[in-house]
């Protein structure tokens, strides 16, 4: 695969959980530490899709969104337009369990054909797992200009890729909104 950037989308807080999603703490480090973790053997550039300082005690770039209250799809539109690369990982905050070997397997079984490739298991999509292409802009843009902001609505809209895995490797895709699937995950790591 061709060279590639990842663009984390920082956004929204966790009502239940009082925070930043990305900030919240899962092993003693906040989640965004375990993300960047699992990308830095696949690459240093990293871009944070925010505009909370409290992210500022890392050194990755941070960039405001464009177009603001656009949610997920508005970060990856926001990702999109401020990379220099043709393909791009975009992932949320809130996936503390993933692993380098799954996003190498992503990244591996992507085809340049595909505007989106995403995970998917037998009960689930993971749609902000995934590498995008910039050649999808148009689609985003249009997208947003009529207020059709689900992700999993562009993905139908756009040629994509969907990677196969198996229901036990959910666990490690798994976002958390909530102290109680936070504490789910605490228990089934121990």
């Amino acid at each position: 695969m061709k060279p590639l950037t990842v663009f984390i989308l920082c956004g929204g807080k966790s009502a239940d959980l009082q925070s930043d999603r990305g900030l919240v703490l899962f092993q003693g480090k906040p989640f965004i530490e375990h993300i960047i973790r699992a990308v830095l053997p696949i690459t240093k550039k990293i871009k944070l899709v925010t505009t909370t300082k409290e992210y500022n005690y890392l050194t990755c770039k941070k960039i405001p969104d464009i177009i603001t209250d656009k949610g997920p799809l508005g970060g990856i539109y926001t990702a999109l337009m401020n990379s220099k690369t043709e393909f791009n990982l975009i992932l949320s905050c809130d996936i503390p369990l993933i692993s380098t070997q799954l996003l190498l397997e992503l990244i591996s079984k992507h085809t340049e054909e595909a505007g989106i490739t995403i995970f998917e298991s037998s009960s689930k999509m993971h749609p902000l797992i995934g590498i995008y292409s910039k050649k999808i802009l148009p689609a985003i843009k249009e997208a947003i200009d009529s207020n059709q902001l689900k992700v999993m609505d562009l993905i139908a809209r756009t040629p994509h890729q969907v990677i196969a895995i198996g229901e036990s490797e959910n666990f490690h895709l798994s976002n958390t909104n909530s102290a109680d699937e936070l504490n789910d995950f605490n228990i089934n790591i121990c």
